[in-house]
């Protein structure tokens, strides 16, 4: 209860913070939004007939702006100029202010973004099961998850390394490329196919846009990698923390 109420707290301090700076969420927003739109006219144009791959694609937008996460800044920052020992000072988890931080910039990511979605939707003549848009929020709530875990991990090598952007850039090219986003993994072939379904990234960006545009797939997938990286993540941290506090920054 007390950690569901410091988080309350510190998402709405984050978004009000966020508030302030439309420009640079708008450019968030037209980052997050590029590598789908291509997908989207590169398919389009190969499957001109499939109302699937266009409604697809639209979702793909959707899912990206609401799970997008930018630990390497938001948190390796904070290693790198010191100022992670306040947080670990303070009487509560430090990572409920990176949470708080991160579900800010992802709500107020949606909220611009949704101009977007709306549009290229009406453009394309997108329609869509809202039995398999509910059916989604489950899936799309565990990729949410997914890819926070997935980017914090990332973010935590900063605890050894300075080159985090360039670790966390390559993370985030393997999700475009067996996430979904690059191409739909139904048209991967066969072998690329099969590692995809077995990467965590599948879970991270497609599966959810799959199910909301009228397909199927496990959820029990994407809970068996939450399981993984939490536990990965904790190690990590606890490592990366002692490693921190004997060098004494």
């Amino acid at each position: 209860m007390r950690t569901a109420v410091l988080l309350g707290f510190r998402l709405r301090q984050e978004v009000l913070e966020w508030s302030g700076a439309w420009w640079f969420l708008l450019t968030l927003v037209v980052q997050a939004v590029v590598a789908p739109l291509i997908g989207l006219f590169v398919w389009s144009a190969v499957y001109p007939d499939d109302p699937v791959i266009a409604r697809y694609y639209v979702a793909v937008i959707l899912v990206t702006l609401m799970t997008e996460s930018f630990e390497q800044h938001t948190f390796s920052e904070r290693i790198y100029d010191g100022t992670l020992s306040h947080e670990l000072l303070r009487p509560q988890p430090v990572v409920i202010g990176v949470i708080g931080m991160n579900l800010a910039i992802r709500a107020w990511l949606t909220l611009l973004g949704a101009p977007i979605v709306l549009l290229t939707g009406i453009a394309l003549h997108v329609g869509f099961d809202w039995s398999a848009v509910v059916r989604s929020a489950a899936y799309l709530l565990l990729a949410a998850v997914l890819v926070f875990l997935w980017t914090f991990l990332l973010a935590l090598t900063a605890f050894w390394t300075d080159r985090v952007h360039a670790v966390v850039g390559f993370g985030s090219q393997l999700v475009f490329l067996f996430g979904g986003t690059a191409a739909p993994i139904g048209l991967l072939p066969d072998t690329w196919r099969r590692v995809a379904e077995v990467l965590p990234f599948y879970g991270m960006n497609g599966l959810p846009a799959e199910i909301a545009s009228g397909g199927s797939g496990s959820m029990v997938y994407q809970l068996i990698w939450v399981v993984v990286l939490v536990a990965v993540v904790t190690v990590v941290w606890r490592i990366g923390v002692r490693r921190y506090t004997a060098v004494g920054s």
